[in-house]
């Protein structure tokens, strides 16, 4: 078993042995992190500031919290108001180095699978780079009449400015005892919650939303939504106007594939749509996909974040669950709002 392994299975049932050991680093990584914030709130370390909006939606947790949902409903909804939104991100897993503004000839080895998702999800531009302020720059360069940038990740790349902060938290966390990297698997302290503009409890509920809110001591003006998750309808991988109802699939052999960073989730979701897959296959979150990746079966079903892998494959055996996030309250409303508001400022 891996480092990485046994550490996420520590973060999860914490490990009598290994608590000891890791505490202490876990305060050296607190404190590093505490100092490199405040650096740049001092202005010790300098951020660099855009000439339009920018809405950060990130997380203090490692790993998948579900933040790109929330950063696609953001975009669409947004637009549908009349935002000239754009979106940002590092493209975590990529090949390439460069800053790259997606098109379609654009790869998910070259610019990540999330950013790629995104731009076929949403159609706003996106762009990708290590540095997200470079990579707005070249947004910014070939659309000038953005208005509102996303950066899709980036809590704590605080070299980008930013103008609001939304923090994405996984209900299933709300009421562990959670500590930071590598003793647990926060990034940022939990009184980091007090500081952003808005929460968005991921897979939550009213009752999750005041429990965190009363475990946590949050101030009562703080926006926290509880967000869930709802599946489209499907349709076939290339070909997102050819769709069926998941009833027209019901009793056909049924495999499902995922490398996203909750699988199981995926895989619950189709038992609850009446599609059980008989063979289920979680690859590592990011992976690279070929068509021999997919299991032997009359239907395979995948996320759309993996349709992206496989686009330049020619699979019509291969099905795609598309899902989008809701929020209540409604975030997309929110944001729209705090956007007028300094529009009129």
């Amino acid at each position: 078993m891996s480092l990485h392994a046994i550490l996420e299975q520590h973060w999860q049932r914490p490990k009598w042995w290994l608590t000891p050991l890791l505490w202490p680093l876990a305060r050296l990584f607190q404190a590093l992190a505490a100092l490199r914030r405040y650096a740049y709130a001092r202005g010790w370390l300098q951020q660099q500031h855009l000439p339009c909006a920018v809405a950060v939606v990130g997380n203090i947790h490692a790993g998948g919290v579900g933040k790109t949902p929330i950063t696609a409903a953001l975009a669409s909804g947004l637009r549908a108001r009349g935002v000239a939104v754009g979106i940002v991100s590092r493209g975590y897993g990529r090949r390439s180095k460069e800053v790259l503004l997606l098109d379609q000839h654009s790869r998910a080895a070259d610019v990540g699978d999330e950013p790629l998702m995104l731009w076929r999800q949403t159609g706003v531009p996106v762009a990708v780079g290590a540095q997200r302020f470079q990579a707005a720059q070249a947004l910014l360069a070939a659309h000038p009449e953005t208005q509102l940038i996303l950066c899709d990740d980036g809590l704590q790349h605080y070299a980008l400015a930013r103008d609001w902060e939304i923090v994405v938290f996984p209900a299933a966390d709300v009421a562990r005892r959670l500590d930071l990297l590598p003793n647990g698997g926060l990034r940022e302290p939990l009184s980091r919650l007090h500081t952003v503009d808005a929460l968005v409890v991921s897979q939550g509920s009213a009752d999750d939303v005041a429990r965190l809110r009363q475990n946590q001591g949050l101030p009562p003006q703080l926006l926290v939504c509880a967000s869930r998750i709802q599946a489209g309808r499907l349709y076939r991988l290339n070909t997102p106007a050819h769709t069926v109802a998941a009833g027209e699939l019901a009793g056909k052999s049924i495999a499902a594939l995922a490398a996203i960073a909750r699988p199981q989730r995926f895989f619950d979701a189709l038992r609850d749509l009446g599609l059980p897959p008989v063979l289920c296959k979680a690859l590592p979150d990011h992976a690279e996909l070929t068509p021999a990746d997919l299991s032997v079966a009359e239907i395979v079903i995948i996320t759309e974040k993996d349709a992206v892998k496989l686009a330049a494959y020619d699979l019509p055996q291969v099905w795609v669950l598309p899902i989008e996030a809701h929020t209540e309250p409604d975030l997309v409303e929110w944001l729209w709002r705090c956007w007028r508001v300094q529009q009129a400022a």
